[in-house]
């Protein structure tokens, strides 16, 4: 159906940040490609009079004005400009990085306790410095605890080469990145990108359908993986390049797991979280909006809880960085203010295993001054035997937040009075640690923090000039090759004379040509168009035409998402967040105006 070019006007100025989401938000997907399901909530009233359009005459399209395009890229930084809903000059102007993305609706009226994970959540790591102390540290332990040469202490991360989403092989030593149907789109062999034939070879000619998980495959899906992930890809590219130096017997799963070792080595001797309880502002971001959105979620009348794999004392030292008030020369005031945001915190919850009813974990609580942990009845306290007084038993009982170590989930609901899990808001990082556990065994409802993806809906917009065209290159492709199909089945199936038959031979041979130039022209604008996002890995969300495999785990188990946990501030605590409707790929031919 061709629709008419006022029709396709109206159709495009609704993707001005001053219509309402059932409007912006569902053309975005539409008009600038944005994946299925990866699209904006717009809180800013309607007002048309404020946008004004011009057609692009030689392109045939509608473009907003500077002002507009301006409106959505706004306060790039993050903090400049951005208010807390609850202020007056809050709620409006959402910029489009900072905005919550919504897959299932979710009432926040309905939802009486908010909770949270701390690390890659609510503390947000520098990768350029705790990722590289997490690898430095990584590389000693495979030279002095595993027997690694002592080359690999010259060696050096970049932070930026590894992406989340991505597959380990370990049998193979090889990095994929797959869509959404499990199809190997990117694979590379250490460094080295593997060719078309060879990634097809190993990946796409077998009858039954690789699962792609352990123990043969790792999933990269959290932060704290791009480490392991860049320096496996350097002990493969080692290996090959020197067979003598890699012990006997040491292929690449079992390098692999030699990595893994040297990781969990690292956190369990305490030499990252030492490190970073030293100079917390070196290793992790700063958010000024972290303690105002905590505020405006009690003063809503909800409930707020901490759960985090980290123990009390780094617990304690992060979120005093976090929330606490600095002095005049701006040192920390380290103390305990923090815990008034909280009615309950639990540290070493052992996640995901805490979101299992039936895990048989003891619960205790923790004295925060001490750090000393007393002994509960499902977190009843209980006598104490020994030397403890009752004095510190008795400050622990009347602290309007109670910290433990432990537990399991029951223990949670029942500290919270929660009667049913759709109550329950959880915000993390880890889609299958946080998200998919939460989600799936409990049915809590959540939301996903992608850092990445502030940066990724902004290239979207500047770069929708780019896939605008990449669209019309690959529709001239389609078109060119159907009309090469339609005179090789006449030539096939039809009489014709001979100079008939010469004339057509002559403009299938223009078609093809046609065809391979197209074709170049379409590959090549795809190429760049994916370097923009990311030189090797190209968008998060999206591998080729299709979602990524990353995407289709945010889509299947995050109801919303966003680039930081500190953008619930900029909505309303009883927002009801709604996803735009739904469209099959037939329907986008068709879409009512």
């Amino acid at each position: 159906m061709r629709i008419p070019k006022k029709n396709v006007a109206f159709c495009l100025s609704l993707f001005s940040p001053e219509f309402p989401a059932p409007f912006s938000s569902r053309i975005l997907r539409f008009s600038t490609g944005f994946p299925a399901k990866i699209r904006p909530i717009h809180t800013a009233g309607f007002n048309q009079s404020n946008s004004h359009y011009s057609k692009d005459d030689s392109a045939g399209t509608i473009l907003g004005d500077k002002a507009s395009q301006s409106h959505l890229m706004a306060n790039s930084n993050g903090v400049e400009g951005l208010h807390v809903w609850s202020s007056p000059e809050g709620g409006c102007k959402i910029d489009i990085g900072k905005q919550i993305f919504c897959n299932r609706s979710l009432n926040m009226k309905n939802i009486l306790a908010v909770g949270f994970d701390m690390d890659y959540t609510l503390a947000q790591y520098k990768p350029e410095t705790f990722e590289s102390l997490a690898y430095e540290g990584t590389i000693r332990k495979l030279v002095y605890d595993l027997g690694y040469p002592q080359e690999l202490l010259e060696w050096t991360f970049d932070p930026k080469y590894m992406v989340r989403g991505l597959v380990l092989d370990k049998k193979r030593g090889n990095i994929l990145k797959m869509d959404r149907h499990k199809y190997v789109k990117v694979a590379y062999h250490g460094f080295r990108e593997l060719s078309k034939e060879d990634k097809v070879g190993t990946y796409g000619n077998t009858l039954i359908r690789d699962s792609f998980d352990e123990p043969d495959y790792a999933l990269i899906d959290t932060l704290f993986s791009l480490a392991e992930a860049y320096l496996f890809a350097q002990l493969v590219d080692f290996k090959d390049n020197n067979p003598g130096k890699v012990r006997e017997g040491a292929d690449y799963s079992h390098m692999y797991k030699d990595v893994r070792a040297a990781v969990d080595l690292c956190h369990r001797d305490g030499t990252l979280k030492q490190m970073v309880a030293k100079d917390p502002k070196r290793y992790i971001n700063e958010d000024t909006s972290i303690v105002p959105m905590f505020k405006m979620l009690r003063d809503s009348g909800r409930s707020t809880f901490l759960v985090t794999n980290s123990l009390w004392d780094y617990t304690n030292i992060v979120m005093n960085f976090l929330c606490a008030s600095r002095t005049l020369d701006g040192s920390l005031s380290c103390n305990f203010d923090w815990l008034q945001y909280f009615d309950v915190v639990i540290t070493g919850s052992a996640k995901p295993g805490f979101f299992h009813e039936e895990n048989r974990a003891n619960i205790f609580e923790v004295e925060p001054e001490s750090g000393m942990l007393l002994n509960t009845d499902n977190g009843t306290p209980m006598p104490q035997v020994g030397n403890t007084s009752p004095e510190v038993l008795l400050k622990g009982l009347n602290k309007s937040c109670r910290v433990f170590q432990g537990g399991n989930v029951a223990h949670l609901h029942k500290l919270l009075s929660i009667e049913s899990s759709s109550q329950v808001l959880y915000v993390g990082d880890h889609i299958y640690g946080d998200i998919l556990r939460s989600k799936k065994v409990l049915g809590w409802r959540t939301m996903l923090v992608v850092p990445e993806l502030e940066r990724e809906v902004k290239l979207l917009w500047d770069l929708r000039d780019m896939r605008k065209q990449l669209r019309l290159l690959r529709n001239e492709r389609d078109l060119v090759e159907d009309q090469i199909h339609h005179l090789k089945w006449s030539l096939k199936f039809e009489s014709f004379r001979d100079d008939e038959k010469q004339k057509m031979t002559s403009a299938l041979g223009e078609l093809e040509s046609q065809r391979d130039q197209a074709r170049l022209a379409h590959q090549q604008a795809q190429r760049e168009c994916h370097q923009k996002f990311h030189k090797i890995w190209g968008q998060l969300m999206k591998t080729g035409y299709q979602n990524s495999r990353f995407a289709h785990q945010v889509e299947r188990f995050a109801c919303l998402y966003t680039s930081q946990v500190s953008n619930l501030s900029l909505y309303s605590p009883d927002k009801y967040y709604r996803p735009s409707e739904d469209f099959m790929p037939h329907e986008f031919h068709i879409l009512p105006l």
